[in-house]
């Protein structure tokens, strides 16, 4: 996903979206922005702090009150806040309800890198976010002009569902409408990998597990559902 306007940014400002990103060796000699402040925007303006000056555009979506790295701070903190984030912020509670609202239009809270990092490093954060283009340059909400000669666009994926044939598949946030991964309407389709499938770890590694072991049960009692309750021939199912 990148802003329309983008296409009206100078031809000398080199552009590249989170997806294509490396590292800062592909970028021009000058001043960075960074467009999106979630796990990708937070991680690239760190790096590029090292080699360019580097701008920050856009609000973060909160972040956990401790730096998550080894600390004993992390060792003892972190158990917790993983079984919150497991059985707690879930699509069964209102708290969880809500911020899967947030997670999939805006992504997560910051994690790894957080405010005081961005501010340690110099990063020059502005919560407004980029807005247009004047005069061929970036351009905030703020009606800041960011005369800058490089621009990362950390702003997510759009999602596509248009190539299956199914109609009412999608709901108005643009994301299959499934429960669990299983989708109420068309019997035998599951979806992984929707953000908040279930809970806030949906989309790590600490939850990709729980959601296909649900779904593949799903499968399995379908199954066996339309084979007399045997167990088919040739049935494999794994994570």
């Amino acid at each position: 996903r990148v802003p329309a306007f983008a296409d009206q940014l100078g031809p000398s400002i080199r552009q590249l979206h989170s997806n294509d990103y490396r590292n800062p060796a592909q970028l021009l000699d000058g001043p960075v922005l960074v467009v999106g402040v979630s796990h990708s925007g937070a991680d690239i303006a760190l790096e590029t702090s090292r080699t360019h000056r580097t701008y920050l555009s856009g609000k973060a979506h909160g972040q956990l009150p401790f730096a998550v790295i080894d600390t004993w701070r992390a060792r003892l903190v972190l158990p917790l806040v993983a079984a919150v984030a497991a059985h707690l912020l879930t699509i069964r509670t209102p708290i969880g309800r809500r911020m899967a609202v947030e997670i999939r239009k805006g992504g997560g809270p910051l994690l790894r890198v957080r405010r005081d990092d961005l501010r340690r490093a110099g990063v020059e954060w502005s919560e407004a976010r980029t807005a247009g283009v004047r005069d061929g340059k970036p351009v905030l909400a703020d009606g800041t002009v960011l005369d800058v000669a490089n621009v990362i666009w950390c702003t997510g994926f759009r999602q596509d569902y248009g190539w299956i044939t199914i109609p009412d598949l999608v709901d108005d946030d643009g994301w299959p409408i499934q429960t669990r991964g299983v989708v109420p309407s068309v019997p035998g389709l599951y979806f992984l990998g929707v953000p908040f499938t279930y809970a806030f770890t949906s989309m790590l590694v600490a939850g990709a597990g729980r959601d296909a072991d649900h779904v593949v049960a799903r499968i399995a009692d379908r199954l066996r559902a339309t084979t007399g309750g045997r167990r088919p021939a040739a049935m494999a199912v794994g994570r």
